[in-house]
């Protein structure tokens, strides 16, 4: 590959638009929109939307309701929940070759996180809720998209955007969503931000979330004590169980997050609820946690307690198949050609990456802004990046109208692998 006068017209198009895709991501920053936060998620979306837009005039732009789903209350009780629109931008869905490009715009600060505003540090970088985790990074899709529609070979490439609500506390109203555009799709392009070295997520680990409903019986704790059935007694028990869980299996892990339950201290507890996550390496350690998690939640510890169980597996894994290893070179090829050094390792987080890797799409999901320190009041970026990253991401969509990137062919290695 090398970088013709055509493919140099687009990542100037990028360099030329540097400060406002910078300026634009510190703005949407500074709107609070965490995942539970409706009245900021309203207006992100709304800003998301009017870009969009004003930037792609003849693609189509579409607010996509999300389903609902059920959650659980520390008391037991299981409740709806409604979640935001998906934001849908569709350009020329009738191409012979289709990218799928994802992000999320929600974050994991609440609307009364004192971490409310991006500042400049000492050293340059942006410290601010969201800058890295995604909004930088969906500055930088928008930026290589807005470039790419000036390439002469546009028209054969046709692509989606899929920017959704709920991404920070795992996609239970997008992941059909995620699912059907995988499905359809040639290749991925998802822009979680990079490690803070600029290396990607390759590998990951797959990820499901459960909660564990233990009901007993109250009673007096002085009178009537063995007239009772403890559920915080019986869930501290089951969280040891479950703990026990490691070790078992190379790669698996139980995290036991919380138990929450339990009353006034001369009440023996009638309700609890345990809250934990599985990390797994594969499809068959997917199955053996989530059979054992079922079997101990068929086995209260002790009589007079009820198990309910509630969740499962959210993210399946994403490991590094022929599909995965032949996109990563070719991005690391792209790269060398704007003379960024791509790399990649192992992750045992998850993202949307993993859900479109499960409906068989090949992807990379870690292509925004180069930061660290996420999900924490450190996250920060490099201004640099946001330029470099969008360039890169503009190169790929190039090579990808020029065949110089197969994405048929990536799409056939992933569909052999499944």
């Amino acid at each position: 590959m090398r970088i013709e006068p055509q493919d140099q017209a687009v990542l100037d198009h990028v360099a030329a638009r540097g400060d406002a895709i910078l300026r634009r991501a510190i703005d949407w920053s500074d709107i609070n929109s965490g995942s539970r936060h409706a009245e900021g998620l309203a207006r992100v979306l709304d800003v998301l939307d009017a870009t969009a837009r004003a930037a792609f005039g003849t693609a189509t732009v579409e607010r996509v309701p999300t389903q609902g789903s059920t959650t659980v209350a520390d008391s037991g009780a299981v409740i709806a929940e409604s979640y935001a629109d998906c934001l849908k931008i569709t350009a020329r869905p009738e191409a012979p070759l289709q990218v799928v490009l994802t992000g999320h715009y929600d974050t994991v600060f609440p609307a009364d996180s004192a971490f409310q505003s991006v500042i400049t540090r000492d050293d340059g970088a942006l410290n601010g809720p969201g800058i890295a985790d995604m909004k930088g990074g969906i500055s930088v899709m928008l930026a290589a998209l807005e470039a790419f529609e000036t390439h002469p070979d546009k028209a054969r490439v046709g692509w989606t955007v899929l920017l959704s609500p709920d991404e920070e506390i795992g996609s239970p109203a997008s992941a059909p969503l995620l699912a059907e555009l995988g499905a359809r799709g040639h290749v991925g392009l998802t822009y979680e931000p990079a490690l803070s070295d600029g290396t990607l997520a390759g590998e990951r680990k797959g990820s499901g979330n459960f909660h564990l409903i233990v009901t007993g019986k109250a009673a007096h704790a002085g009178r009537a004590f063995h007239e009772g059935a403890n559920a915080v007694a019986g869930a501290a028990i089951i969280a040891a169980r479950l703990h026990a869980l490691n070790g078992q299996r190379e790669g698996v892990t139980v995290n036991v997050a919380k138990i929450a339950g339990g009353g006034p201290l001369n009440v023996v507890a009638d309700n609890a609820v345990v809250r934990f996550n599985v990390r797994v390496p594969d499809a068959q350690s997917a199955t053996w946690i989530d059979e054992a998690v079922r079997a101990l939640a068929a086995e209260p510890p002790f009589p007079g307690l009820t198990l309910d169980l509630h969740g499962g597996m959210t993210r399946a894994p994403k490991p590094i198949d022929a599909s995965q290893t032949a996109l990563f070179h070719a991005v690391r090829d792209a790269g060398d050609l704007l003379g960024q050094a791509i790399a990649w390792k192992p992750s045992g987080g998850v993202c949307e990456g993993n859900n479109l890797h499960a409906a068989g799409l090949p992807n990379v999901d870690t292509l925004g802004v180069v930061g660290g320190d996420i999900h924490s009041d450190q996250e920060f970026a490099w201004p640099s990046s946001f330029v470099e990253r969008a360039q890169l991401s503009a190169l790929i969509l190039c090579k990808i109208a020029s065949g110089e990137i197969d994405a048929l062919k990536l799409k056939q290695l992933r569909l052999e692998t499944m």
